[in-house]
C-alpha cells in the first residue's frame, strides 16, 4: 500500500489546511507539500485538549488501555505504508523502520498492561486515628492524578519510537493526559500517517476529538507557542541541547512555569579497565566500532568516548576499533542539516589541541563516514569542548596515565545518559571506586556491554543529570516515564462515594 500525504494538520479530529506550505526533503522518493503550523492552530489544539481532559483525564484505566492497544493495532494495519514513507524521508533502512515500528507498538501495549495493574498510581492510605492524643488524625489517602494537556515534540532520529505515537505520547495518554504533537519537519509524512492511525483509534474508542492533535513544523514560532500556551501543563522533547535549552527557558519563564522533560545530548563515555583490556581489548574495540557506527551514529546513546590507560593493551584496542571502523561505508544521515552539523563537529574535534587522527575518511552531502581520534587525559581535562556531543559515527579515545587520571576524567564529566564499565574480576577494586562517580553522572550504568539499544521495560532509566536531560528525576523510556505526567493528590476525610474510583 502506497501512502500519499495530504499535508494537513490534525486538530480536534479534523484535518486542517489552507495556510503556507513547506516541502519535505526526503533522502529518496518524492517530496511532498505540508502545511506550516501557526500560533492560532496551536491555541485551537490546546483548547481542544483542555476540553478533552475533562472526560479523558477521568476515564477508566481500562478505557485508556483499550485506546493504547487500538493505536498499536492501527499502526500495524498501516505497517507497509509507514515503512515506505519512513524510509524515504529519513534514509533509514527498511529493517530499522520495521524494528522501530515494533518498538513503538510494543511500548504502547506495555503501557496499556502497566496501567491496568494500577501500581503506577502509588496509592497510599493512612487510616484515621480518632483517639490519638493530643489530637486525632484524619483519614488521608494519596493517589497520582494526570496533570492536563501535554505537548510532545517529534524527534529527528526516531520518526516512530520518539515521535508522533512514541514514548512521550504513549506515556501521556496512559497517564490520562491529552496530547498536542508538534511534528518534526524531517519526517512530516510519517507523522501524518501515524496521526491517522491515532485518530482512527480515537474514533473506534469513542473518545473526545481533542485527545490528540498533530501540528506540522516548518515554523519555529509554533514550537515556542506550544510551550508557552497556558493550557499546556508539561512538555516532552528529544533533540539538540541548544533547541531544548531554549524551550526549557521558555517553560521556566511562563507566568505558570511548567516541567520540560527534555532529553538533550550525551557522549556516553566508556571506561576500559586494565584486566578487561588485557584479556579482550581487541574484542571490545570491535564491539565499540559496531555500536559507534550503528545507524550512522544517530542514537542518543551512541558511545562516543572511550577512556583507557595507555600501554600496549590500549594500542591493541585502538587498532581493532580502527580496523573495524575502516570497513564501515558511507551511511545516509537523517537530514542535510544533521550531516552538515556532523562535519562541523568533526572539524571541531580534529582542530583541538592535543588531538590526533586515528582514522579519517571523506563524507559529503547527506552521507556520514566514521572518524576516530585520540587524545590524552591532560588534553581532555584542559578542553571542555572535547566532552560535547558530535551526533554521528565519530569516536574519541582518551588515553590516561593511570587509574587516578581516569578518575579525574570521570569526575570531570557533565551529566550523561549512560556510562559504561568494561571490567574483569581483576578490575573490581577500581570499578568499585568509579561506581559512585558514574552513578552521579548518568541515568544508566552498564558493565561489559554497549549502551545503544535502549530496552523498554519497567526498570529502564533514559535520562540523567543536565545536559543529558533537563529533569534528572525522570526517564523518557520505560513505564516509569508515565509518572512525568502525573502529580500526587491527597484526599482527607473524603467520603467514599465521591473518591476517585481507583482510590475508593
Amino acid at each position: 500500500m502506497t501512502f500519499t500525504p495530504h499535508g494537513k494538520h490534525l486538530i480536534a479530529g479534523e484535518w486542517v489546511g489552507g495556510g503556507a506550505e513547506f516541502r519535505s526533503e526526503p533522502a529518496h522518493g518524492p517530496a511532498h507539500a505540508f502545511q506550516v503550523g501557526t500560533v492560532a492552530q496551536v491555541a485551537q489544539a490546546a483548547e481542544a485538549a483542555e476540553d478533552a481532559f475533562w472526560s479523558y483525564g477521568y476515564s477508566t484505566r481500562a478505557d485508556r488501555a483499550a485506546f493504547l492497544n487500538a493505536i498499536a493495532d492501527e499502526i500495524e494495519a498501516r505497517a507497509e505504508a509507514i515503512t515506505e514513507i519512513g524510509t524515504q524521508e529519513s534514509g533509514l533502512p527498511v529493517a530499522r523502520l520495521q524494528g522501530e515500528r515494533g518498538r513503538t507498538t510494543g511500548q504502547l501495549r506495555l503501557f496499556a498492561s502497566h496501567i491496568l495493574k494500577g501500581d503506577y498510581l502509588d496509592r497510599r492510605v493512612d487510616a484515621a486515628l480518632p483517639d490519638r492524643q493530643p489530637a486525632p488524625r484524619p483519614e488521608i489517602r494519596l493517589m497520582e492524578r494526570p496533570i492536563g494537556p501535554v505537548a510532545v515534540f517529534g524527534a529527528s532520529n526516531f520518526p516512530l519510537a520518539f515521535s508522533t505515537a512514541g514514548g512521550d505520547t504513549a506515556a501521556a495518554l496512559a497517564a490520562g493526559c491529552p496530547v498536542v504533537v508538534k511534528g518534526h519537519s524531517a519526517h512530516p509524512g510519517t507523522a501524518e500517517i501515524v496521526a491517522e492511525a491515532i485518530n482512527a483509534a480515537r474514533i473506534a474508542c469513542g473518545l473526545h476529538p481533542g485527545v490528540f492533535s498533530l501540528i506540522q513544523g516548518g515554523n519555529r514560532a509554533v514550537g515556542q507557542a506550544v510551550v508557552q500556551h497556558p493550557l499546556i501543563k508539561a512538555v516532552g522533547f528529544t533533540g539538540s541541547l541548544a533547541g531544548g535549552r531554549a524551550l526549557f527557558d521558555l517553560c521556566a519563564q511562563r507566568p505558570e512555569p511548567i516541567p520540560f522533560f527534555g532529553e538533550l545530548g550525551s557522549v556516553n563515555p566508556m571506561f576500559l579497565l586494565p584486566a578487561a583490556v588485557a584479556a579482550r581489548g581487541a574484542e571490545i574495540g570491535r564491539g565499540w566500532a559496531g555500536s559507534l557506527s550503528m545507524g550512522a551514529g544517530q542514537f542518543c546513546t551512541n558511545p562516543g568516548i572511550a577512556v583507557v590507560i595507555e600501554g600496549p593493551e590500549a594500542d591493541a584496542f585502538v587498532a581493532a576499533a580502527k580496523a573495524a571502523l575502516a570497513q564501515v561505508g558511507a551511511q545516509v544521515m537523517l537530514t542535510d542539516g544533521i550531516a552538515a552539523a556532523y562535519r562541523q563537529g568533526r572539524d571541531r574535534v580534529a582542530s583541538s589541541a592535543g588531538v590526533q587522527e586515528v582514522l579519517t575518511s571523506v563524507c559529503d552531502l547527506r552521507n556520514a563516514t566514521p572518524y576516530l581520534f585520540e587524545t590524552t587525559g591532560a588534553a581532555w581535562l584542559a578542553n571542555h569542548a572535547l566532552g560535547e556531543e558530535v551526533f554521528g559515527p565519530l569516536g574519541l579515545i582518551v588515553k590516561v596515565r593511570d587509574a587516578d587520571e581516569m578518575m579525574r576524567i570521570a569526575r570531570s564529566l557533565q551529566g550523561q545518559l549512560t556510562c559504561t564499565l568494561h571490567l574483569d574480576a581483576g578490575d573490581t577494586r577500581q570499578a568499585r571506586a568509579l561506581m559512585p562517580v558514574l552513578e552521579r553522572k548518568a541515568g544508566r550504568v552498564l558493565a561489559n556491554g554497549f549502551p545503544t539499544g535502549v530496552e523498554v521495560c519497567d526498570a529502564m532509566v533514559h535520562g540523567g543529570p543536565y545536559p543529558a536531560s533537563t529533569n534528572f528525576g525522570a526517564t523518557s523510556v520505560g513505564t516509569l516515564s508515565i509518572r512525568r505526567f502525573l502529580r500526587p493528590v491527597s484526599y482527607q476525610n473524603i467520603p467514599a462515594a465521591i473518591l476517585p474510583d481507583d482510590l475508593a
